[in-house]
């Protein structure tokens, strides 16, 4: 805490009112200084903003201590969830110090934990404008810019195909009479400035999303079309005539469709906007200036499926073992990833991922042909209507060539006008992926050529669902998951002896036993389905106990001697203190882990887990039971922490761990970000587990450790490449104005860049490799003072090309002997990459030089020029 106090300075100013103001300041001063030292950070706070309305030439003498006060009182009433006071406080502070940028990026930080991502991007942004070198301020705004501009606005940007199709249409659509135009979910303003430079009278655009919106204001006054084009920040839904626009359009263009077409809702904003918004349409065989009539770009749409065999999509979405590391997984507990969540849950979650089919790892197997699912018309108010209301349709496929039954893929065909559409297809190139509907609860995945897929489809919550997958074997047997129990008359059977026949092989569980659906993550299912990973675990936890037993006889007999003697004494023994302490094992992975259950079965072993939710807490239980593993011996560690932030502490005030476990690094490819941002822009639960990488606090859990106890992984080795890949580059940024017909929108949404590119699978990455792998950082985690957090690293150039990539992953070193590799295809962990701003051409035979920087949990690689 900063220590030094200010004499208040005189000024040019004299008399009996200067010397009072002076007086006053220096008891402030003094006052505040106490109640810091008494840690009465709220009074001390009140007492800065005393000092410095009187006397605000001592700003920059008490601007440090100021800070701890603000930031220590801010704490504190985060805790009392006195959010108002708090915002409050942190506007006083802005109206003291404007332009600093370390207050600026803390109030981003309380913005974005409270869920005011909007709010918190403006002051991160603001911070990095102060201090482009402010490295937690940059961080924060990448992770907040990845909220507010998702990804897609670059791909979709960058789809030179995708903007002229769609700008043909609005300008046929304007020349025949549609004058008047309301863009729905208006993102940069791409399609009404197409309306506009197509000569519409008049173009209004509307935006929910207020980044996204003033993004919007600031591309049409470049494009010079603000005088044109009307944008509004709200949803379509709320638009009223003549409040907001001063009557009915004659077309509405909009692209709010998302992989499985009306995830965005556009089923009920054109509801909407027939009833309220647009003039009534042409029925058919009609003539007349279109312009006294209404329609929607795109006009219809078409969607596709198709029936999938894909080892990927399988190993993230069921469990395909039933037993990890020698723990068996009971068949009372059913995994289940959110896209295969039920319905009937009460929370609406999406019924389906999105893929990229012509990039997935492994590819994929088509067992079916492609069939139609359902045609919708936008410009027919009755059907969109009974979309919602419509009883879910009954589909049966064919099968065409046997394999495992993973999936059913997704896509669609949106048809602008009569003569311009778009194709989401796998085989078509373009900036759509697809929509994936997991297969699960069938009693045998594997399908043959003669049988049918069955399924059920219907528009629910504006989402396409396809549900009740079943299978009619060519023999006419059926396979069914839980589902068919609920619905027996789902499908039309051809006779009761079927019927019972598909019921009795249904599997079910016995009577007493307690049944747990367990719903996880993609990621935390292709962490289970990881058996290197849990098995290299095993192993490595094995040998440290096996290396720390010999200590533990010896206190045991020890502890036996102590005892004789005092039982010769008293004539009594004590056969429970001749028990020796068990090993504490502490897992502080994130999410579902069983690396506690694992540990426990090694021997005498207390394991303590940090998962956080209660059926992660009750499957745990489950599959401790069904391994004869006492339940009672698995600790869950977060519900004996009343001070959260202090969970690696000692498992009891007299022992310390032999083994703490750290989740290193993210599914995605970087290293754990949680680690440091939790302390950061979200819960502060575990604000301490980013400390191992900082020397002064590694120690701290070092120090937790017993003599010859282990954190596992010991240490980590980041190795890299140079590529050229044009897909990052489209990916990273919009190029230029000839993507966008002239537009001039990238350097406006380019401001929201990232330069890391997440979940990369380098075995499908469309690159070529320019340079061979090379070590860029060593992270150490038992002997910290290794670590450096600049590093300059000389990279061969094998190939001539353009460096545009330098993708990254790891190698975690459980022990010296012991490694996982986070680019295996086999791991749960994909990649990551950092995209240069430049392209920088190189020749075979030249060396690059990469400056590797390594701050808190984040790493940073730039080409040294």
């Amino acid at each position: 805490m900063p220590n030094s106090r200010p004499r208040p300075r005189r000024g040019a100013r004299s008399g009996a009112g200067a010397v009072g103001r002076d007086r006053l300041v220096s008891r402030s001063l003094q006052s505040a200084e106490h109640c810091l030292s008494a840690q009465d950070f709220g009074t001390a706070y009140a007492h800065y903003l005393l000092v410095l309305s009187l006397a605000p030439e001592l700003k920059d003498d008490v601007k440090e201590t100021f800070q701890y006060t603000l930031f220590r009182w801010a704490e504190e009433l985060d805790a009392l969830n006195r959010t108002q006071d708090l915002l409050g406080c942190y506007e006083q502070a802005l109206e003291l110090f404007p332009d600093d940028e370390v207050i600026c990026n803390s109030m981003g930080e309380h913005l974005f934990r409270m869920g005011f991502r909007d709010e918190a991007a403006g002051y991160f942004h603001k911070a990095v404008k102060l201090n482009p070198d402010f490295n937690d301020a940059k961080e924060n705004f990448y992770r907040v810019a990845n909220w507010l501009v998702e990804r897609w606005h670059f791909i979709m940007l960058n789809d030179t195909k995708r903007n002229t199709i769609y700008n043909a249409a609005i300008q046929d659509a304007v020349c025949l009479g549609s004058k008047s135009v309301l863009d729905i979910g208006a993102g940069t303003g791409i399609l009404s400035m197409f309306a506009k430079k197509a000569g519409a009278h008049s173009v209004y655009a509307c935006e929910l999303s207020k980044t996204m919106y003033e993004l919007a204001c600031d591309v049409v006054a470049a494009n010079k079309m603000e005088t044109g084009i009307k944008l509004l920040h709200m949803k379509s839904l709320d638009i009223e005539i003549p409040k907001h626009i001063p009557e009915r359009v004659s077309l509405v263009v909009t692209e709010t469709v998302d992989a499985g077409l009306f995830g965005e809702g556009i089923v009920e904003s054109l509801i909407h906007a027939w009833e309220h918004l647009l003039l009534q349409p042409k029925t058919r065989g009609e003539n007349g200036n279109c312009e006294k009539y209404g329609k929607v770009i795109p006009a219809s749409a078409v969607l596709y499926g198709m029936a999938v065999e894909c080892a990927e999509i399988r190993r993230h979405h069921r469990v395909c073992t039933k037993d990890v590391a020698g723990i068996c997984l009971p068949t009372n507990v059913k995994f289940q990833s959110p896209a295969c969540s039920s319905v009937d849950t009460e929370e609406t979650v999406e019924p389906y991922t999105t893929e990229k089919m012509s990039r997935v790892p492994g590819g994929y197997l088509a067992l079916t042909e492609c069939f139609e699912i359902m045609t919708v018309d936008f410009n027919n108010l009755q059907e969109l209507k009974s979309l919602a209301t419509k009883k879910s349709g009954k589909i049966g496929i064919p099968v065409i060539k046997e394999g495992i039954l993973d999936a059913i893929v997704v896509w669609f065909v949106l048809q602008l006008d009569d003569e311009h559409s778009l194709s989401t297809s796998p085989s078509e190139e373009t900036c759509w992926e697809q929509a994936v509907y997991p297969v699960h609860d069938l009693a045998d995945y594997w399908i043959k050529s003669g049988d049918q897929v069955m399924m059920e489809v219907s528009c629910q919550d504006c989402y396409l669902r396809i549900q009740n997958i079943s299978v009619f074997s060519s023999e006419h047997e059926m396979d069914v998951g839980k589902d068919f129990s609920k619905d027996k008359d789902l499908f039309s059977l051809g006779s009761e002896a079927e019927l019972c026949s598909a019921l009795a092989n249904l599997q079910t569980s016995k009577p007493d036993a307690m049944e747990q659906t367990c719903i996880l993550e993609s990621t935390e299912i292709a962490l289970l389905n990881d058996n290197l990973y849990h098995e290299s675990f095993k192993m490595a936890m094995r040998k440290v106990l096996s290396s720390l037993t010999p200590e533990k006889l010896c206190q045991a007999m020890d502890t036996h001697c102590q005892n004789n003697e005092m039982s010769c004494g008293s004539g009594q023994s004590n056969s429970e203190e001749s028990i020796p302490e068990p090993f504490y094992v502490l897992d502080v992975s994130e999410g579902f882990s069983i690396l506690p259950i694992i540990a426990g079965t090694l021997g005498q072993v207390k394991p303590y887990s940090s998962v956080e939710k209660d059926q992660h807490r009750i499957t745990l239980d489950l599959i401790s039971e069904a391994n004869h593993f006492p339940k009672e011996t698995l600790e869950f560690w977060l519900r004996h922490v009343e001070d959260e932030s202090a969970v690696l502490q000692r498992p009891k005030s007299d022992k310390l761990w032999s083994i703490i476990i750290l989740d290193v690094i993210e599914p995605s490819g970087l290293i754990q970000q949680e680690i440091m941002e939790k302390a950061a822009i979200s819960r502060p639960c575990l604000k301490f587990f980013w400390v191992y990488t900082q020397k002064w606090n590694c120690w701290i859990i070092w120090c937790l450790l017993q003599s010859g106890g282990k954190i596992f992984p010991q240490y980590v080795l980041m190795f890299g490449l140079l590529v050229e890949s044009q897909t990052l580059v489209e990916e990273s940024a919009v190029q230029g104005t000839e993507r966008t017909l002239g537009l001039n929108i990238a350097p406006f949404i380019n401001q929201f860049q990232v330069p890391i590119r997440v979940f990369l699978d380098l075995s499908s990455l469309p690159c070529i490799p320019l340079s061979k792998p090379v070590e860029l950082l060593r992270l150490d985690l038992m002997t910290p003072y290794l670590n450096t957090s600049n590093r300059e690293v000389k990279v061969h150039i094998c190939k001539s090309g353009q460096v545009t990539a330098i993708p990254f992953w790891y190698h975690m070193y459980l022990d010296d002997e012991i490694r996982l590799d986070t680019s295996s295809e086999a791991s749960h962990w994909k990649q990551a990459a950092v995209v240069l701003d430049n392209p920088i051409q190189v020749e075979m035979g030249e060396e690059l030089v990469l400056s590797v920087q390594h701050h808190k949990s984040n790493v940073s690689i730039t080409v040294k020029q």
